[in-house]
C-alpha cells in the first residue's frame, strides 16, 4: 500500500494487521520498530484524511444550507412586500392589482424589524405616473348619512288605525 491508496479503499483493521505483522518480525529490533511507526504514521494519515474529508463534506453540507435559507428569506421577504404593496393599493383605490406589475420593487425593502419600507412612496408614484389605475376613494369610516338616534323610527302597525296601516302595506304591494 501506498500514500497515495484511496481511503475508502483502506480498512482500519488492515492497517493493524500490518502494524501486528511487523511486530512478528524477527529481524533486526530496529527495523521492525521504524516499520511499526511508519504503518503507524500511515495509519494517522488516513485517519486525518477521512476526517478532512467529513470536515470538507459537513462545510458543503453547511453552505448548502445557508443558501438554501437566504433563497426561502428572499423569497418571505418577496411575499411580504407583495402583500404590504396590496394592501397600499387597495387602500390607495387602486381599481386592478395586476398595475403593481408595472411598479419598481427594487426601491421597498424589509427592515430589521420586519416592516416595509418605501410601499407607500411607490403607490403614491405609481398613482401619479398612471392614475388610470386608481378610482376616488370614498372614506368609509364615516357614513354622513347615518339616522338620527333621536328621531322616531315611525308608527307602530297596532298604533295605527285601520285606514292608515291599510295605506302603508298597499306601498308594498300588499292587500
Amino acid at each position: 500500500m501506498t500514500d497515495e491508496t484511496n481511503i475508502d479503499d483502506i480498512n482500519q483493521e488492515d492497517v493493524a494487521h500490518d502494524i501486528d505483522t511487523d511486530n512478528e518480525d524477527t529481524g533486526n529490533d530496529e527495523s521492525a520498530h521504524i516499520k511499526r511507526l511508519r504503518a503507524e504514521a500511515k495509519a494517522r494519515r488516513l485517519q486525518v484524511r477521512q476526517a478532512e474529508k467529513k470536515a470538507q463534506e459537513a462545510e458543503s453540507k453547511a453552505q448548502q444550507a445557508m443558501q438554501r435559507i437566504d433563497e426561502l428569506q428572499r423569497s418571505n421577504n418577496d411575499r411580504i412586500i407583495r402583500a404590504e404593496l396590496k394592501a397600499q393599493a387597495a387602500l390607495s383605490g387602486m381599481i386592478d392589482m395586476d398595475g403593481l406589475k408595472l411598479a419598481d420593487l427594487s426601491k421597498v425593502t424589509i427592515d430589521d424589524n420586519g416592516d416595509v419600507i418605501g410601499a407607500d412612496e411607490l403607490i403614491k408614484q405609481l398613482k401619479e405616473s398612471k392614475p388610470y389605475l386608481f378610482k376616488e376613494v370614498k372614506n368609509t369610516s364615516i357614513n354622513p348619512e347615518l339616522p338620527n338616534p333621536s328621531g322616531s323610527l315611525g308608527k307602530k302597525a297596532i298604533d295605527m288605525p285601520d285606514d292608515e296601516w291599510k295605506k302603508d302595506i298597499a306601498k308594498f304591494g300588499i292587500n
